[in-house]
């Protein structure tokens, strides 16, 4: 059976069907435009009130679908198909009853897994994943592919769907929250690392453990790509059934780094000094990208990457360069471990942090000595501020630094602050350790303000 068989069998299995999409967000919206040209009866739920949803409201009222908004959105769901935006937990007491009572609860991602005709690559870790998703997908098109990038990372996928044929690649970005009730795998699988995050959406850190899980354990014939320098990524890959490939920045491994150069399984494929993004952790998602391609690729798309591909936004993107200091944007930095491995990038003990941000419940004391061998100093601000400094305040390492620790509660008040810090030489960077979520609604927003206020007020 051709692939549009089974696309359009599944739009006639859902024809005339009572389905509730909920959470009326960025992957969700194309979802609806999905299940109405299937011909489903579709009820948007959200927990904002109907005023605030502004003219989405009335542009999914003028296409025919009801809405239910505010607090109850998810009382009392009669209908027989649920999809869940990934923000919320499959186990809310309304998706439970409904479940209970016959429906079936699923996402845009597994209706995408489930119908997608492409070779499927998906990425998740704890850090690094977006520029290791951008890298594969830009070592594909440097190979001639026709690639297919979304997920957590770009636009939803599922709209396209039609567009898609078996000889193209789907390179898919995958966060926990996606995973969580994920039943479907894909051909390759790469996994960054894992370390705690969002121990605010699960229940401890073994949930969320569990959840990126799902990115190999449906799959018997997965190429499974991950870290051999994480202590959970290589019990994933004793449970993973297929082709495991390690990757290795310290030690020699199927993907590694000897003298400047990564070889895979002993062949030399890319200098390092060719790769533009600065860091060792760039190095190590070059080498997680090169696993999961050597396969479709030749060695030359390597090189072409390496040499032009400038990094993701608000990933250690440079803003600019004024009265001789340099401001860096890492925005995405929401937690410890991404912050470690952006100070990491830089060689001097130049840096002015600015940090601080929502609270997942993650754990500072890592932190606070490499903040101390990094920074000369760091600018604290938002709702986790006193709870980094705790760390640091307890950090023998800190404590014997140099590393001055100033406070503010306000955002733009924190930036200028680090810029009045900094002096001639020095570099000024965004890298949060924190979610944006007590000011801005995403790490996105936070840092194109990080960069009005660089470009504009300094």
């Amino acid at each position: 059976m051709i692939f549009t068989d089974i696309i359009q069998n599944y739009k006639n299995s859902i024809k005339g069907k009572k389905v509730s999409v909920c959470g009326i967000g960025i992957s969700n919206l194309p979802l609806i435009d999905f299940l109405l040209s299937a011909g489903a009866k579709i009820t948007a739920r959200d927990i904002k009130e109907k005023e605030d949803l502004g003219d989405i409201a009335s542009t999914l009222e003028e296409k025919g679908i009801k809405l239910v908004c505010g607090s109850a959105y998810l009382d009392d769901i009669q209908d027989e198909i649920i999809f869940r935006t990934p923000g919320l937990r499959y186990d809310k007491p309304g998706f439970v009853e409904a479940v209970k009572n016959g429906a079936v609860l699923t996402s845009e991602m597994q209706v995408f897994f489930d119908l997608c005709p492409c070779t499927k690559i998906a990425i998740t870790g704890s850090d690094g994943k977006t520029t290791t998703t951008t890298l594969i997908s830009e070592i594909l098109k440097a190979s001639g592919k026709k690639v297919w990038l979304g997920g957590n990372i770009g636009k939803p996928l599922l709209p396209d769907i039609d567009k898609m044929t078996e000889n193209d690649f789907a390179v898919i970005e995958l966060s926990s929250f996606q995973l969580h009730t994920m039943k479907t795998s894909p051909e390759v699988a790469v996994v960054t690392n894992i370390s705690p995050n969002h121990l605010d959406y699960h229940t401890d850190y073994q949930e969320y453990i569990d959840a990126k899980k799902n990115i190999y354990k449906n799959r018997d014939n997965i190429t499974f790509i991950t870290n051999a320098e994480n202590d959970i990524t290589i019990d994933m890959a004793k449970e993973a059934k297929g082709e495991i490939v390690f990757f290795s920045s310290k030690s020699d491994n199927d993907i590694c780094e000897k003298n400047g150069i990564i070889y895979v399984k002993g062949e030399a494929v890319l200098e390092t000094k060719d790769i533009l993004l600065p860091g060792r952790h760039n190095v190590e998602n070059y080498m997680a990208a090169i696993g999961a391609t050597f396969k479709f690729a030749p060695k030359e798309a390597y090189k072409t990457v390496a040499t032009t591909f400038k990094g993701v936004e608000h990933r250690l993107e440079f803003v600019a360069e004024k009265n001789g200091i340099k401001y860096y944007n890492g925005s995405i930095d929401s937690t410890p471990t991404r912050t470690i491995a952006a100070l990491s990038a830089f060689n001097e003990r130049n840096l002015v942090v600015v940090c601080g941000g929502y609270d997942k419940n993650l754990d500072y004391a890592p932190l606070a000595p490499v903040m101390a061998d990094k920074a000369k100093a760091v600018i604290l601000t938002g709702a986790c501020k006193d709870k980094i400094k705790k760390a640091f305040d307890e950090s023998d390492a800190f404590i014997k630094s140099s590393t001055v620790v100033k406070e503010t509660e306000d955002f733009e008040d924190a930036v200028i602050l680090a810029s009045n810090t900094a002096e001639k030489g020095d570099i000024v960077l965004l890298s949060p350790a924190a979610a944006s979520f007590d000011k801005f609604k995403n790490f996105e927003i936070r840092g194109k303000f990080f960069k009005d206020i660089v470009l504009n007020k300094i």
